[in-house]
């Protein structure tokens, strides 16, 4: 919580636990907004509530007892989550998270184990031995009572606010099943031996004999009813779990982009320590290959920084004494030491990774058709059953007709196939994507893929291969051109630069290569070396030239046209003359113009956006069809998430695709995140969709399975409520068997998994 005057607006983050659906979520920030001086945003997915309020109006107390009137947890939500070093153990609230899903997955198996014989014995009367209907209901009782527990403890919680939601009318058609049936088993005659279950379209009448009993009542059992119920909600509230638990991933994976372990110099003498010990002002060493432990400034040795993670460049930055450098970054070249600036929570690494928190708690929550449904829905069937009970009493004087009937009307509204709508079309539809290499988190980002309009692209990793790549060679005339690549391939062996490594595999490994002699490396301009008893120099062409003097016509020509295409140049050099000049770049990979043709096709608008310099983007831009007009080039991590907030500001719905650290807060800011699975960590778990192959092609195909998978969803909502509204009036009327009614209920299930399981055929 942070405060800068007594009366100053303050900032606050709740830790809340309890909330079972999204329609919670909206009741708790509904409260905490009536307070004075008081905004709240509270977040289903993240299961946490971001407040601000005025210093004299509120404090922490006063908030957590709001919460907490409502029957739901509440506590200080702590930095520990997103300052966490990589190794820590799980926070509290990951912890808690983790027992919620093990609870849960507990109960959904133990239930499924005690329910599949009871539907078995209550539908096949061939089963149905003598006392069959007591074992039925010793399997039953543990599934109606504790397996259902969430749900009932949901439903008294509603039931005190005076609200209701899906979980009051689980809670009621589960109490009013097993209810009716031990009264049954217990006051009526379903427990004598030897009873059997009838199948019929009408409630029995106190006339109807039961078969092998004639002359006796016949009170009907719903045991398979209680039991199936419980297991269909539980899973799908099980597998809603799982999604929900992978929302603090994208902080610890971007955390673990750092160093776990600095070597710091201390009284003249190496020493290894954690990077929680690290301080600021101390100095650390850094070896070729290591990352940097914190941020701070070079004091000693010249060497390259892969910063691509942090920043999207993806040609490695040269660095030297008086360089800042920044925590998380590789050093690729020669030893560094480094004098700390920042450490642990004021790194640019930690402020990226509350970039990412900040986004992501800033996500509206979740509004489930069958939440807002549910607020309307219940109550009509709660008072749609009591109507019924009296006027069947009033009209026929007969109990157990009138009960059964007011049964029915419960047991028909039970949403079995509500509870499936969601949970089978996403494992079907995740099950395909999966195939095809596409992953899809959860049900929450699907609402988005319909409205998205604008596709944000970054360049380097996504667009273009993320690595160096030789785009040309020009020699200079009368020069061999195999010879003088074999000269600068054998020299550029020797160096660790990733454009010497691009050079040295453009060269190809049948080439047998020279070991230099004399090398030497110029941090910043080049390298020299003699290569078969002949000094050979190669970099900037500026180095060569103050060696040489000024390029060949041909040469020079060709260096202007590429660094006005933003491409890196080396020049070589040898026996007193530049001799060839070699052009490198971050490539386009090549289905990169299929897949922005496939997203304009669905109308989408693409936009590039990277850390690369203007001239390199526009000319990638140009090889893959986008105009320089959507190219939005030179920007910081920072800057990513202020494009994505100024597009969605003007009105656009993004979809963000990145694959690296620097892509992690946008994607989280994003309407929906796309990251490429060849990417990082920290952007895989910060998106929305993975494309586990890091074709871009996959973007356009992600879009369309998201978006067909939540036409299934709604088509199966939509059908599921078609089925409880048609059917509850015949329920009503006495026209339905509550045991008809369990089949019906048990069709409506099997037309909603007929349904998600088209969804394998997508291509």
């Amino acid at each position: 919580m942070t405060t800068t005057a007594e009366h100053a607006e303050q900032h606050i983050e709740l830790d809340v636990t309890g909330m079972t659906c999204a329609a919670c979520a909206a009741r708790i920030e509904k409260k905490l907004n009536r307070l004075d001086g008081v905004t709240a945003t509270v977040n289903y997915a993240t299961e946490r509530a971001a407040v601000s309020f005025a210093g004299a109006g509120a404090a922490a107390p006063d908030l957590i007892s709001v919460v907490e009137s409502l029957g739901y947890g509440a506590s200080v939500h702590t930095a520990a989550a997103t300052t966490a070093l990589p190794g820590d153990e799980l926070t509290p609230t990951e912890r808690a998270a983790e027992v919620r899903a093990n609870d849960r997955r507990q109960r959904l198996i133990t239930s499924a184990v005690l329910a599949v014989p009871v539907v078995v014995l209550s539908m096949v009367s061939s089963f149905q031995f003598r006392n069959w209907q007591w074992l039925a209901f010793a399997l039953t009782a543990p599934v109606a009572v504790w397996g259902a527990w969430p749900f009932h403890r949901s439903a008294w919680k509603n039931l005190l606010q005076l609200t209701s939601t899906m979980d009051t009318l689980v809670s009621l058609g589960v109490g009013a099943a097993f209810g009716w049936s031990t009264w049954s088993l217990f006051v009526g005659d379903a427990g004598v031996p030897g009873m059997k279950m009838r199948l019929t379209l009408f409630p029995a009448r106190s006339t109807d004999a039961m078969a092998g009993m004639a002359g006796m009542a016949h009170s009907e059992l719903y045991l398979e009813v209680a039991s199936s119920v419980v297991v269909f909600m539980l899973a799908g509230r099980y597998f809603e779990t799982r999604a929900k638990r992978r929302s603090g991933a994208a902080l610890r994976a971007l955390l673990n982009v750092g160093a776990k372990e600095a070597t710091v110099l201390r009284n003249g003498r190496e020493v290894l320590v954690p990077i929680a010990a690290l301080q600021v002002g101390e100095q650390f060493v850094v070896r070729p290959g290591e990352k940097i432990a914190a941020d701070g400034v070079v004091v000693e040795g010249a060497s390259a920084v892969d910063a691509s993670m942090l920043t999207g460049e993806s040609v490695p930055v040269d660095v030297s004494a008086g360089s800042p450098v920044t925590g998380g970054t590789v050093n690729v070249g020669g030893r560094l030491v480094v004098r700390t600036t920042r450490v642990g929570s004021d790194t640019t690494l930690a402020q990226m990774a509350r970039l990412v928190e900040d986004a992501q708690s800033g996500k509206a929550p979740v509004q489930r058709l069958a939440d807002r449904v549910s607020a309307v829905f219940v109550p009509v069937v709660v008072v749609g059953a009591i109507a019924t009970l009296i006027v069947w009493l009033l009209v026929t004087h007969d109990t157990n007709r009138s009960f059964t009937a007011a049964v029915a009307v419960l047991i028909i509204a039970c949403p079995c196939a509500l509870g499936l709508a969601t949970p089978t079309a996403l494992l079907v539809g995740t099950g395909r994507g999966a195939q095809l290499g596409l992953i899809i988190k959860g049900p929450e980002i699907l609402e988005s893929t319909r409205q998205i309009d604008t596709v944000v692209l970054d360049k380097t990793g996504t667009v273009t291969t993320g690595r160096m790549d030789v785009v040309e060679i020009v020699v200079a005339d009368g020069v061999d051109l195999a010879g003088a690549v074999r000269r600068l391939a054998s020299l550029e062996a020797a160096s660790e630069h990733p454009v010497a490594r691009a050079i040295v595999r453009a060269a190809g490994a049948e080439i047998a290569l020279s070991t230099p002699s004399d090398f030497a490396n110029h941090a910043g301009l080049g390298i020299v070396g003699s290569i078969d008893g002949e000094a050979t120099i190669a970099g900037r062409p500026g180095f060569v030239a103050a060696r040489f003097g000024e390029l060949p016509g041909p040469l020079a020509v060709a260096v202007e046209r590429h660094q006005q295409l933003g491409h890196t140049v080396i020049a070589a050099g040898w026996a007193g003359q530049a001799r060839m000049v070699v052009a490198v770049a971050d490539t386009p990979k090549p289905t990169s113009r299929e897949a922005i043709d496939k997203l304009r096709a669905l109308g989408l608008r693409p936009v590039l956006l990277t850390g690369d310099n203007h001239a390199t983007a526009v000319a990638v831009a140009a090889e893959v069809g986008i105009p320089e007009s959507d190219v939005i080039a030179e920007v910081m991590p920072d800057d990513k998430v202020a494009v994505v907030k100024r597009l969605q500001a003007g009105g656009a719905t993004v979809a963000m695709v990145g694959d690296g650290v620097n892509d992690a807060a946008a994607l989280a800011q994003a309407d929906l995140g796309i990251a490429m699975g060849t990417g990082t960590d920290a952007a895989i778990e910060a998106s929305d969709l993975t494309i586990v192959s890091g074709d871009l092609r996959g973007a356009a195909d992600a879009l369309r399975l998201s978006r067909r998978t939540l036409g299934t969803i709604k088509v199966n909502l939509f059908w599921a409520f078609a089925y409880n509204v048609a059917a509850i009036p015949l329920a009503a009327f006495g026209f339905l068997n509550p045991v008809i009614a369990g089949l019906a209920m048990a069709s409506s299930s099997i037309f909603v998994l007929t349904n998600s399981l088209r969804l394998r055929r997508f291509r």
